[in-house]
């Protein structure tokens, strides 16, 4: 196998999709953006969806560029993005929509139903998956009556849908399709029983691939249309972003946990093999399949979609707000004097975010944020405790203790939330690197062209290769957050909603 002079990553987000360019340059992992396309929810009048055409688009011309600057010479990419959301494809392989975002209503009450028609317990003891509405089971059920369901020939989950407009080649990337919450963890393969039981059609599911496998090269006429110059393959790599981005985590250590800090906080442990009891089902934990057999134990936390959610709404109302500016303005106000319940449903769906964080804060009894610091203060604050409560519970189900904490991605910017994950915690943070996802994207081609290894040097590589931050909890924020938290539990319970 030839081994190629570039090595290219898709990386695609909820708030944008990147590529990035790959090499190893004396002895260090050097990743650099190419191009980036923002990213979100479009509604359409038959509700939110994903405009993967122009991302496909994007990263087509970008790979145009990066064809440029290696003068034609041989090129690798992979695809990692989010999980849980698809797109169909008729029987000539076209398009059937855009594909829906997670956050759209219409899975309200299938969750419901699904319990109803084979039990709670079962589903879980099944899949192993955290039970949210946005899962593609519930997508699928939900599905069952549109015209596009009844005319598709297939089902590609978005990274493969991303590989499928490349290539033309249609594959079910396993980290990825553990997600749908319509797979074992244990074995990897559909769960027949439940799909007929919820009248799922199977047959709409493409082959297995597995991370470090060829999908394929990428189409003359898809390189013609933007004069692509080189040949490229796709590689199948960990197209779960938060498979690729755990495989970037630099742990030196077995006992870490991790916080995948992005639109979401991924909060758990790698284990050899998953927990699926009685405990873990309570507490609503995923075991999802990641590189190499290991078990991504994690559930979802609130992430920074409350805070993109707030910047969009403070751009339509025509605000001119930075960022930087306001979190080093929220970073002065007083710690934890706002708190809301970020995994309350009205948090979940896109809208007003600040009005819904001030309402939610009137509803528990809590200051209401008055200025705009305040806000993200409160949203920051309100992230770190549920963070904290996610890491305490995945310890308790797993039977393991984090000695430390690593986060990557987004979030790794964000010096004020480090610090507040830190205190809720009590647990040093170790920070970095920030494109967790593009990284581990490049280290599974990487070692499939021979020039890495196993898990442990591929993470060796990313500490030597990056900027880490370490941050030691502050004993008197460590107070507050304590505190902060039995208030907050209080008025939850208080409030007798069962929010947990």
């Amino acid at each position: 196998m030839k081994v190629p002079d570039m090595y290219a990553a898709i990386d695609l987000g909820a708030s944008s999709a990147r590529l990035f360019a790959g090499r190893i340059d004396g002895g260090r992992l050097v990743a650099s953006e190419v191009t980036r396309v923002p990213n979100g929810p479009v509604r359409l009048p038959d509700g939110w969806h994903w405009d993967v055409l122009r991302i496909h688009q994007g990263m087509l011309e970008g790979l145009a560029e990066l064809s440029r600057q290696v003068d034609g010479g041989p090129m690798w990419v992979g695809i990692d993005g989010w999980g849980v959301d698809y797109g169909l494809l008729d029987r000539a392989g076209r398009l059937l929509g855009l594909p829906f975002h997670y956050r759209d209503e219409r899975t309200a009450g299938y969750l419901t139903l699904a319990h109803e028609r084979i039990g709670e317990r079962r589903v879980y003891e099944a899949t192993g998956i955290q039970e949210m509405e946005i899962n593609t089971l519930f997508q699928l059920m939900a599905e069952r009556k549109s015209t596009a369901y009844a005319g598709a020939a297939q089902l590609l989950m978005v990274p493969d849908l991303m590989a499928y407009f490349l290539t033309g080649i249609s594959r079910f990337e396993r980290t990825n399709a553990s997600t749908t919450q319509l797979v074992d963890v244990r074995t990897g393969e559909l769960v027949e029983w439940m799909a007929r039981a919820l009248d799922l059609r199977q047959e709409l599911f493409a082959p297995p691939v597995q991370p470090g496998e060829m999908i394929g090269a990428v189409l003359a006429e898809v390189a013609a249309s933007v004069q692509l110059r080189s040949p490229i393959s796709v590689v199948a790599v960990a197209s779960h972003d938060t498979a690729s981005a755990v495989l970037a985590v630099p742990a030196a250590v077995d006992d870490f946990a991790y916080i995948v800090s992005g639109t979401w906080s991924l909060v758990g442990f790698e284990l050899d093999h998953p927990v699926i009891d009685e405990a873990s089902r309570q507490a609503n934990f995923s075991n999802e399949i990641g590189i190499d057999n290991t078990v991504r134990f994690l559930r979802n936390a609130m992430g920074l979609w409350m805070l993109q959610e707030c910047e969009r709404a403070w751009a339509r109302a025509g605000e001119a707000v930075h960022l930087g500016e306001l979190l080093a303005e929220a970073a002065r106000r007083p710690a934890f004097v706002s708190l809301v319940q970020t995994a309350d449903a009205e948090f979940a769906r896109p809208g007003d975010m600040p009005a819904r964080v001030r309402a939610a804060c009137a509803k528990l009894g809590e200051p209401v944020p008055e200025g705009d610091a305040e806000l993200v203060r409160c949203i920051l604050d309100s992230i770190a405790l549920a963070i904290a409560d996610t890491l305490e519970a995945a310890e308790r189900c797993a039977h393991r203790h984090a000695a430390v904490v690593h986060v990557v991605g987004g979030g790794v910017a964000n010096d004020l939330l480090l610090n507040l994950i830190a205190a809720a915690t009590g647990v040093e943070v170790v920070a970095g690197p920030v494109e967790a996802s593009a990284i581990g994207n490049l280290l599974v081609q990487l070692r499939t062209a021979g020039l890495v290894g196993d898990r442990k040097e591929m993470r060796a590589l990313v500490a030597s290769s990056f900027p880490l931050k370490r941050i030691a909890p502050d004993p008197d924020l460590r107070r507050l957050a304590e505190k902060a938290r039995r208030r907050l539990a209080g008025r939850t319970a208080a409030r007798g909603d069962g929010t947990t």
